[in-house]
């Protein structure tokens, strides 16, 4: 026994000994440009013998002294996701303790191409009186792509007085005020700014464009919205570029990005938007249902996966020149981490940007994944909606929604590496709702991309505040030694993915109407109407935020009135909707007691208002019981149709007939005024014009209309056709939405794809 155990020790040590160690065992695994990003990042591992380690030293020095100065790199995204690669979330308080690291200090001639889609906040209260471009994440990357070195020669600063001045440009684009200012040196000094502390050339600079606001008419008004001054100083020096009589913002805005990049310490064209062309998002979810803007796809809870985004843009888009030759002349290329279907996509579907980047072979081109899902949009996959959301899946929403697909657009992908995150941190996330993206290697690979993954979050942002994001320090390092070992990259094509849009499909607004000129028809349509002012603003903020709400929906409303509580008369036997649309006087009706719940009211006002479309196409409802031998078997429902000649109905005679047979109503062959529905015994009812209305309000956001959200959960339901009954309600309630989409909202099923047609109305 004894000798055997002796000679199973000698073989080991003998196989031991003809072992041979690679010093790049001693890093984490990975391939081996996986290994080289993580010994930058991560320093040479404390354990191995001297000369393994001296030799990792060696590469670790080698690669840092990569000269990357003269590189031309491009950078795609949205605000704070670009921002933070840029040179940090130039929002949060902490940013002005190291304003002058990321990309823009590895790499010194980057340009950030930002996507200007998004419409709330400050840049929605510019989209009601200016037609322009939104400005808020231009804004939030141009102050996180001011450089050290600029400032310092450009104002004769010391590196102390560079940092004080950052964080002071940092308090001034960040403020935003609360009431009307007097002057622009009263702006400056709410924000903070004290004179001795910001050198007076700039000052003198940021002055004189904020005294602009107040002299120039097209933005004295914008004084009186809640604006965030960087956006104001944007605006401003892009007015000031643009004549009064000039309608044309193209290269305004262009020359006021390079102006006040210039002021602030940033590259000229550090900053350019995808388009200077005014565009909106449409967000069509796989349940059929399509919805406009990018502030309301962020707090709707659709419950459906997205399936497609689409860009509508107010005119034939123009992307600026110095975007294209940007793209052309790139020696990397980077998709920066954000919204997936609200900061990246957008840009890649601006007419000719996505090919310019296919036809640029020759740069590094890069995909950073995001860390975390995002509500509403990353929460649910696609193809199966009961489980988590993976790389892969980013990959392929990025395939089924730009004009080609992936194809030629990235091939590498860099993701966080999440066992370096404590578990008690994923922990708390979870408790939270928020749930990493996880890597899935093979699956990328088989796409024909190469995943690297790295320790690529802020140590610091997680010490301080408890959150995880991107380092941009870590994330510039990174790039830089991908750059590095770029020899070793295998740079295959995309395969192995689903079908894709194949041509650019360019979606104009047919009224060429821009928002504010949507804003100013709501104004004066309202001004028209038997109105109280509370009533009227509140109003005027609904149309305002549902901007799939077309102003000609207001058709046959004469007025909306509050009745008191005790005056309301109107029966609730069907319904606890404290609200109607009255056709006798065309006025919407409204119990006193909902408006100051504004959730509620805005619901009763949709409700109504989805009613009105209607009009008076009621000539006659009536209820009849249905007995049998003296018992009770139902009631029948019978609505007469008034002639069209006498009717204000919003729709065709035809498309009115479509809606009523999917709310189950039954025509008569004998006449074809006459519909009718039968009502078991117990069994509920909805009449077709609050069905109509529910289902408006549900349509525009689904929190609104929970009996509603009721009846469509069978879209959830995977259908069997064991079950004909089953199938047919499935196809009744889909056919149902698709009649708003294309017939309520006019949206042409031609230009927003939903892999249905309106046969199904049928």
């Amino acid at each position: 026994m004894f000798s055997k155990k002796n000679s199973d020790i000698t073989s080991l040590i003998k196989n031991l000994e003809k072992t041979r160690f690679d010093p790049l065992d001693f890093l984490p695994p990975g391939d081996l440009v996986e290994k080289m990003i993580n010994l930058v990042i991560m320093g040479v591992p404390p354990v191995g013998p001297a000369k393994v380690t001296a030799a990792l030293s060696d590469l670790e020095g080698a690669l840092a002294q990569v000269d990357t100065s003269a590189l031309n790199v491009v950078v795609f995204g949205g605000g704070t996701g670009l921002s933070n690669v840029i040179g940090g979330d130039s929002r949060i308080p902490l940013w002005p303790r190291s304003p002058f690291k990321g990309m823009k200090d590895t790499f010194p001639n980057t340009r950030s191409v930002v996507c200007v889609t998004d419409d709330g906040g400050s840049t929605g209260e510019f989209f009601k009186e200016l037609p322009i471009i939104a400005l808020g994440d231009l804004r939030h990357v141009l102050l996180s792509s001011i450089r050290r070195q600029n400032l310092l020669k450009q104002y004769s600063l010391s590196e102390e007085e560079a940092y004080l001045t950052a964080g002071n440009l940092h308090s001034l684009f960040n403020y935003r005020y609360s009431q009307r200012p007097a002057s622009a040196e009263e702006l400056i000094e709410l924000s903070c700014v004290s004179p001795e502390s910001m050198p007076h050339i700039l000052r003198q600079a940021l002055r004189d464009l904020l005294e602009n606001i107040f002299l120039d008419e097209r933005l004295n008004a914008q004084l009186d919205h809640r604006h965030c001054l960087g956006n104001l100083l944007l605006a401003a020096a892009i007015f000031k570029n643009l004549s009064p009589a000039e309608k044309n913002f193209d290269s305004a805005i262009i020359k006021g990005l390079r102006v006040l990049a210039e002021i602030i310490g940033a590259e000229p064209d550090s900053v350019l938007p995808c388009t200077t062309t005014p565009a909106q998002l449409k967000i069509l979810y796989t349940n059929g249902v399509l919805v406009t803007g990018e502030n309301k796809s962020a707090y709707a809870q659709r419950g459906y996966p997205v399936d497609r985004v689409f860009v509508e843009f107010d005119d034939t888009p123009h992307v600026p020149d110095e975007v294209m030759a940007s793209i052309a002349q790139a020696d990397i290329i980077l998709f920066a981490p954000g919204s997936l279907f609200t900061s990246i996509i957008p840009i890649l579907r601006v007419p000719g940007i996505a090919r310019a980047i296919r036809a640029n072979n020759k740069a590094l081109k890069i995909l950073v994944a995001n860390l975390w899902i995002q509500k509403g949009e990353t929460d649910i996959a696609s193809d199966d909606p009961r489980r988590r959301f993976y790389v892969s899946d980013l990959v392929k929403a990025y395939h089924r929604n730009i004009p080609g697909g992936v194809h030629g657009l990235f091939h590498q992908v860099l993701t966080l590496r999440l066992q370096d995150i404590p578990g008690s941190v994923l922990q708390n996330y979870a408790v939270e709702g928020k749930v990493p993206i996880y890597l899935d290697n093979d699956r990328v690979r088989e796409m024909g991309l190469t995943p690297f993954e790295a320790r690529i979050f802020s140590q610091n942002a997680l010490d301080e505040r408890k959150v995880i994001q991107h380092d941009p320090e870590s994330l510039a390092t990174t790039v830089k030694t991908i750059w590095a070992a770029r020899s070793y990259l295998s740079n295959g094509s995309a395969k192995n993915l689903p079908g894709c849009e194949d041509n650019e499909k360019l979606i104009i607004n047919p009224g060429h109407e821009t928002p504010n000129l949507r804003y100013a028809k709501i104004i004066h349509l309202l001004s028209g109407l038997d109105l109280d002012s509370e009533v009227r603003d509140s109003i005027c903020r609904i149309l305002w935020n549902h901007q799939d709400i077309p102003v000609s929906h207001l058709q046959n409303i004469r007025g909306v009135k509050l009745i008191d509580d005790d005056l309301w008369k109107r029966s609730q036997e069907w319904d606890n909707i404290f609200s109607f649309y009255d056709p006798d006087d065309g006025v919407i009706k409204i119990r006193q007691d909902i408006f100051d719940k504004p959730e509620r009211f805005e619901v009763a006002f949709l409700v109504a208002l989805g009613q009105s479309l209607l009009g008076n196409y009621a000539a006659k409802k009536e209820m009849l019981q249905l007995d049998e031998e003296s018992e009770n078997l139902g009631k029948i429902f019978q609505l007469t149709v008034r002639d069209q000649s006498s009717w204000n109905c919003y729709f065709t005679a035809q498309e009115l007939d479509i809606y009523l047979r999917l709310a189950r109503m039954i025509r008569s062959a004998k006449n074809p005024s006459l519909y009718t529905r039968l009502v078991n015994g117990y069994e509920g009812f909805t009449p077709p014009g609050l069905l109509f209305g529910l289902t408006y309000g549900w349509y525009l956001d689904n929190r609104f209309a929970a009996h509603i959200e009721y009846k469509m959960a069978i879209k959830h339901t995977e259908i069997s056709d064991l079950i004909p009954e089953q199938v047919r309600v499935y196809d009744r309630r889909q056919a149902i939405i698709d009649f708003f989409r294309e017939v309520v909202f006019r949206y042409d099923p031609s230009l927003y794809e939903s892999g249905r047609t309106s046969s199904k109305h049928l």
